[in-house]
């Protein structure tokens, strides 16, 4: 159940040769793990925590050929050139753990802290989700109302292929409204900032497209940054009061959330983590950061121990012992809507006490991930400065989630079969979606995997999957003889269905608990 940031809606398939292997680290690296030790008073440390980012991080596929890596926290930040990181781990709704490791500009000796700011993303999309609730809670906003009774500023507009039709708050917060704009391009310093009517409409200087209903409300799951910017102007149309005021007072002032802002901190902002390149350099100069102007989809600037602050509230408030939500409130926002993986905001997974919520984050510098488990209250909050951030934050959630000890995002281990035996042959072809199968029962594929005929390829001893007609693929790894994993793309599936004629007609791609159908071409048969 790994799952990275959101994948872009340019790249439906991502397949990244997975490197395993440490790599020497230079001179700069090497000073850089010199200053990779926890930051500050701000910070707290437990033993079993501190051992799992010493020695615990790992990939989530491991080739049966390879053992299991024990890789440092420094290592892993040295090896994906990102200068900083901020964790915090929660045990039974308690912080145990929150650290500052590395610095927050590369070359300097700024170190983080837990209480460090990041830009987080779409992590930002939660508590805009949360604010939304405080406000379903209080009577000021319901969750199946026509939102076009609560727009002042701006409609909905129909399109030829979509006609306008009645949009909820629990449509918009479980990306089930129909809506584009998958997600937004980064600001440099110096460059005009659209306002939200412009980012709406599409009009420069906003670099989105006009946000349009793409499907029929309620239809499929297809994650919207621009219909959580509808859900802001919602907001912000009925209480009169922009989203950073709003959520100061709904979210931030009642969690103790001091750091947390939805505005572009200023300038001269004391503890903030600087905006790295994919080779950790210094990026977006001279001020060092970025802007967000999307803030409700992605606008949030924080620290590891607000949105730790954050997942406790909402943990509780799901277990009936907290009163930042009405526990029914609670139930909602964690519950999927279907056709969705998302509840109201967040995105859901397991059962019992695997049952977790979780969001990734992915702005172009930064990357983030929050993670609660329901049921127990334990939880985590990675924050990271730099463009690789999303690998090592898998690696570091998979380190936490091994120290929890909850049975979560175990690894998966692959098996040593010869791919070159002329059984697996007939694997190969071209596979196209079975459009028949309920979205309801695609769930996530919908989104990250909605790919209308997959090529196979059989070669070399290896199975490649990739998109037919197209040169993107991967290899896929063997966990039987019939179940393939991808290295890069965690919790995917490929399973080949051999029927009882002896003949391969069929794939299933799995991912979390969405299943796709895939059948064989007639000209391949």
């Amino acid at each position: 159940m790994a799952y990275a940031s959101p994948p872009q809606a340019s790249t439906p398939l991502r397949f990244h040769r997975a490197q395993y292997g440490l790599l020497r680290a230079s001179l700069c690296a090497a000073l850089l793990l010199l200053l990779a030790g926890p930051g500050a008073a701000a910070d707290r440390e437990d033993a079993t925590i501190r051992t799992a980012l010493a020695s615990g991080l790992r990939p989530t596929v491991v080739p049966a050929d390879t053992g299991l890596p024990h890789w440092s926290l420094q290592e892993r930040m040295a090896q994906h050139h990102v200068p900083g990181v901020a964790i915090a781990v929660l045990r039974d709704s308690k912080l145990v753990h929150s650290a500052g490791y590395g610095t927050r500009e590369v070359g300097t000796q700024a170190a983080v802290n837990a209480d460090t700011l990041f830009s987080v993303g779409s992590v930002s999309k939660v508590v805009t989700a949360a604010t939304s609730l405080r406000l379903v809670a209080d009577g000021t906003l319901a969750l199946d109302r026509d939102i076009a009774t609560y727009l002042r500023s701006w409609k909905v507009p129909a399109t030829p292929s979509v006609p306008a039709s009645q949009l909820t708050l629990r449509m918009l917060m479980s990306h089930t409204a129909g809506l584009g704009v998958h997600g937004f391009a980064d600001y440099l310093p110096g460059e005009p900032l659209p306002t939200l009517l412009q980012t709406l409409d599409g009009i420069a200087p906003a670099k989105n497209k006009p946000v349009r209903l793409i499907h029929t409300p309620g239809e499929r799951g297809d994650y919207s940054g621009g219909g959580v910017m509808v859900e802001q102007l919602v907001l912000e149309d009925v209480t009169g009061q922009p989203l950073d005021t709003l959520a100061r007072k709904q979210v931030f002032e009642p969690l103790g959330m001091q750091r947390s802002r939805f505005t572009d901190p200023p300038a001269n902002t004391e503890n903030i983590a600087k905006a790295h390149d994919g080779d950790g350099k210094p990026t977006a100069l001279p001020r060092g950061w970025q802007s967000f102007p999307e803030q409700g989809a992605s606008g949030l600037w924080t620290s590891a121990n607000d949105l730790a602050a954050f997942v406790v509230a909402l943990t509780a408030s799901y277990r009936g012992q907290g009163d930042f939500l009405p526990r029914p409130i609670a139930t909602d926002m964690m519950t999927e809507v279907s056709p969705s993986w998302h509840g109201l905001g967040p995105r859901l997974d397991g059962a019992g006490q695997t049952r977790i919520f979780h969001h990734g984050g992915s702005n172009d510098s930064y990357r983030a991930w929050i993670e609660g488990y329901l049921e127990t209250g334990d939880g985590f909050v990675i924050l990271t400065n730099g463009e690789n951030g999303a690998a090592l934050a898998t690696e570091i959630r998979n380190a936490l989630s091994d120290a929890i000890g909850r049975g979560v995002n175990p690894a998966v281990r692959t098996v040593a079969l010869d791919l070159r035996e002329p059984r697996y042959a007939d694997y190969a072809g071209v596979f196209e979606l079975d459009e028949r199968v309920p979205m309801a029962q695609r769930r996530a594929l919908t989104d990250i995997f909605d790919i209308p005929a997959l090529e196979v390829k059989v070669a070399g001893g290896e199975v490649r999957v990739g998109v037919a007609g197209t040169k993107r693929d991967g290899c896929v790894l063997p966990v039987s003889p019939n179940r393939l994993v991808s290295p890069d793309i965690d919790g995917l599936e490929i399973e080949f269905h051999r029927d009882a004629f002896g003949k391969v007609e069929a794939l299933s791609v799995v991912f979390g608990e969405g299943r796709g159908y895939y059948v064989r071409r007639e000209r391949d048969i």
